[in-house]
């Protein structure tokens, strides 16, 4: 690390982790990121890129990046899982764009991630790099890795997840269980070619689940999720495998359109969702967290990353002119902008979970009758108008 400026250590190397990094780098602050894989693999599949995060990446420098690989979605549209009755769309496209300032985009994870590494300057990532402990003291905070190195830095930011090693010297909560899972997945899109005509974000809408289908990778394959009550699974892991004939059979009697996009795959992922409960305070004087490490959603509002990619901003520019005599009041202000904010993202993204999910009784009409008064975009403002490093400016 500089000798100038605050020592600034990040835990982790996804999409947050990377972003923060790059984000501090471009604020003239030099970092290092310890990550605990021994490389980096393509994990994951689809993501949803709304405007508040999609300009960001721009400023950041991934514009010709994005243009390249992500899928601009022209619509959002919810349907009835037993008939595919149209319950609302809401338009996107050029509107989306005009509106905000920047597209609605559905990208792999793989591709983001990979771009953000490329834009990181050599010698800053630490692979291998299991962060085991934390010491807090006056003056630096002292790290310990299970390799048994050690590293000392002005301030450590966590974005290692929901499982976050540095969450917990915050507070001591746990995972909370939501009762269901998800079954996420990519198929070639040649294979459905009636979805792949048409660039939309899907999502069918039935008794305790739901499913959710959208292009990435330039249009070449299809992700999905498909939500199933939990029936007993808890485990918490990307690389969890699943069954395709479960998960077809889950969906039994739903809309033709869901069975034939389900039984198109030939492999899925199949974890247990699981959130936190916001808390406050998520710094000290030399302890701060973003992206899941701080505020870990359900992935219900589709804003998990978009909200890391908030974080990153927003902090970066909190500490551009920050010694690392003035990290205190920095991490503070950081926390006072970000906090309001992810807790509105999370609370949704929570209510969701069940408001996606109505059985067929009068609750769920009054749902889709509340979701089609809903469909203009302007009732997006509150999240896709947001701009992040306008709210660090003031």
């Amino acid at each position: 690390m500089q000798s100038t400026g605050p020592r600034i250590a990040i835990v982790g190397a996804g999409i947050a982790g990377l972003t923060t990094a790059i984000a501090l780098t471009q604020a003239g602050l030099a970092c290092e990121v310890f990550e605990q894989a021994p490389y980096l693999a393509e994990v994951g599949a689809g993501l949803q890129l709304a405007p508040n995060a999609v300009r960001p990446l721009r400023r950041l420098g991934l514009g010709k990046q994005l243009d390249r690989v992500a899928v601009r979605a022209e619509a959002i549209e919810m349907r009835r899982w037993s008939d595919g009755e149209l319950i609302m769309s809401t338009p996107l496209g050029d509107e989306c764009e005009e509106r905000f300032g920047a597209p609605y985009c559905t990208v792999h994870r793989a591709h983001l991630h990979q771009y953000l590494r490329e834009l990181l300057p050599d010698g800053v990532l630490r692979l291998g790099m299991r962060c085991c402990r934390l010491s807090e003291e006056s003056d630096a905070v002292e790290l310990t890795f299970q390799n048994g190195r050690m590293a000392h830095a002005d301030l450590v930011v966590g974005a290692d997840g929901i499982h976050s090693v540095v969450r917990d010297q915050l507070a001591h909560d746990q995972p909370r269980f939501s009762g269901q899972s998800i079954y996420r997945g990519l198929l070639p899109a040649i294979r459905l070619p009636r979805l792949a005509e048409d660039p939309k974000v899907r999502l069918w809408l039935g008794p305790g689940q739901h499913c959710v289908s959208y292009l990435v990778a330039g249009g070449e394959w299809i992700s999905f999720g498909a939500t199933t009550p939990a029936d007993g699974r808890r485990t918490e892991s990307w690389s969890a495998t699943g069954q395709v004939e479960q998960m077809v059979k889950a969906y039994r009697g739903w809309h033709p359109d869901v069975l034939e996009l389900l039984s198109a795959a030939d492999s899925v992922r199949h974890w247990a969702l699981h959130d936190r409960d916001t808390i406050t305070p998520w710094s000290t004087d030399r302890l701060t967290l973003v992206g899941d490490a701080a505020h870990p959603m359900l992935p219900f509002l589709a804003q998990g990353a978009n909200q890391a990619i908030e974080d990153a901003v927003v902090l970066a520019q909190c500490l551009r002119t920050t010694g690392s005599d003035e990290l205190a009041p920095a991490l503070r202000r950081y926390e006072r902008i970000r906090a309001p904010r992810t807790a509105e993202v999370h609370e949704r993204s929570r209510g969701n979970s069940r408001a996606l999910h109505l059985a067929d009784n009068e609750a769920r009409r009054t749902r889709d009758a509340e979701l089609g008064r809903c469909a203009d975009l302007s009732h997006q403002d509150w999240l896709y108008g947001y701009d992040a490093e306008l709210a660090a400016a003031h």
